[in-house]
């Protein structure tokens, strides 16, 4: 293929992406709406926990460190291979049991039960970028990162380590679709943003994602560091996980930018 040619789709794929953002842009008045009590609820509890964390530099103490960054490993592995991969893409699977404690994991991290949170993440693969996006980047920012939130019926998450894993998953919503490289033609604004993959356990390879949605791994190369990828292949190894979802030679080849 001529570099010419790979610029035209490029500047298509561009064209695209932000014909779809603008697509049905209509701002949701986060503050103006009418908020249920719920929602309330959720919001405040939300700004004392984030209030609490802003107090721990002052109370610091190294067994509360290692409680927060257990909380924060095991909750974001939770999101990330259980509601994510296992649970809302069904890119592995693995016995009822081992399924079941992994969304148990999940569910620590206090951001939905798994119906909730996987058909939230599939409403956004669906309508990514577009009115209907639960977390749409062309709402702004915050909104995308945290305000869509207090929008549901679910309460707020307790502990620093939890809050820590929340703000990543945030992360992924808000700078994941703003800030980052593209390798692959996708019709959205997803990026892959390689400094926050091991925070993320290999979620920040966000544009490969929405490329290949069912692929188990999303750290595509070699150096792409991706430890819930890790994890699922070891569960392979050892024969707990099966039919493994990968992307093709000929799927990479015809979602590549540049060829």
């Amino acid at each position: 293929m001529s570099m010419s040619s790979s610029s035209e789709e490029e500047e298509s794929s561009r064209k695209t992406v932000e014909d779809k953002s603008k697509m049905g842009r209509r701002k949701r008045a986060i503050w103006e709406r009418k908020w249920k009590s719920l929602d309330i609820v959720y919001a405040s509890t939300s700004l004392f926990v984030h209030f609490l964390c802003l107090l721990a530099p002052f109370n610091f103490t190294w067994p509360a460190l290692r409680v927060a960054l257990i909380v924060y490993t095991v909750t974001g592995l939770g999101i990330t291979v259980s509601y994510h991969r296992n649970l809302s893409h069904r890119s592995f699977k693995i016995p009822r049991w081992l399924e079941y404690l992994f969304a148990y994991c999940g569910l620590l991290a206090i951001q939905g039960d798994p119906i909730f949170w996987v058909s939230t993440h599939r409403y956004h693969h669906q309508f990514t970028d577009a009115d209907r996006d639960p977390h749409s980047p062309s709402e702004g920012f915050w909104f995308s990162h945290l305000l869509w939130l207090f929008d549901t019926g679910y309460l707020s998450e307790k502990g620093i380590g939890v809050a820590m894993q929340h703000h990543v998953s945030g992360f992924i919503n808000s700078l994941c679709h703003i800030w980052g490289s593209r390798t692959w033609k996708t019709n959205d604004t997803s990026r892959n943003v390689w400094w926050l993959s091991v925070f993320s356990f290999g979620e920040s390879w966000h544009n490969n994602h929405h490329a290949f949605e069912t692929s188990a791994r999303q750290g595509l190369e070699w150096w792409q560091i991706d430890i819930s990828w890790y994890i699922v292949r070891f569960l392979e190894i050892i024969g707990l996980a099966t039919d493994v979802k990968l992307p093709s030679k000929s799927q990479r080849r015809r979602m590549a930018l540049v060829r």
